[in-house]
């Protein structure tokens, strides 16, 4: 499908830590990129979670351009409803980027490609990138709740490549899959069957 990445961020530092209350950590704003280079396993070169392996399945984060609408549609035109307060790496128009990420415990998330010009980039989408309640605080008082199932989906690069402003094209390789219902279940009184065991 033909979708349009119109916003690129790469955060050296985490800037929302401790208590919302307390306001966020003195920090430059990020500056949004015209392109951003993506490494397999890695993340964004440059981003706070490149080469983390806590948060290798997690390194970039997707968000549709059309929730940042919602947001200035629900708080008002007040709303710092920005993809720099949002801290989201990759700012899709025109996809069902909620839609990517892993149906509850134990699903799949969808496998997609990324062009924007330099040739596709793999990603496995795995969860949803749940708002904080530091939204409230950097967006306007509301954000977290508007945002609740519009806030993204955390995903894991697959291939190295680059990212670029402006059109570009998302292939769904694999969509997202919830957990068969009898998942984890053998037959009654034997042995899982070894459906249930795969990875």
């Amino acid at each position: 499908m033909r979708v349009e990445i119109t916003a690129l961020l790469a955060s050296p530092r985490h800037a929302y830590e401790g208590r919302p209350a307390d306001g966020p950590r003195p920090d430059p704003e990020p500056p949004l990129r015209g392109a951003v280079r993506v490494r397999a396993g890695h993340g964004i070169v440059g981003d706070r979670y490149a080469g983390r392996p806590a948060h290798a399945r997690a390194a970039v984060t997707v968000l549709a351009a059309e929730s940042l609408d919602h947001l200035r549609e629900v708080l008002g035109a007040a709303a710092t409803a920005t993809p720099r307060a949002a801290r989201r790496n990759v700012v899709l128009r025109g996809a069902p980027v909620d839609a990517l990420a892993a149906p509850g415990r134990g699903g799949t998330g969808a496998l997609f490609t990324l062009d924007s010009g330099d040739g596709p980039v793999r990603f496995r989408a795995h969860r949803a990138a749940a708002p904080c309640r530091w939204m409230d605080t950097e967006i306007g008082d509301g954000a977290w709740a508007a945002l609740r199932g519009r806030g993204g989906v955390r995903c894991e690069p697959l291939d190295d490549g680059v990212l670029r402003l402006g059109p570009a094209e998302l292939t769904i390789l694999e969509p997202a899959a919830a957990v068969p219902p009898d998942a984890g279940h053998g037959p009654p009184g034997g042995r899982p069957t070894p459906s249930a065991v795969d990875p």
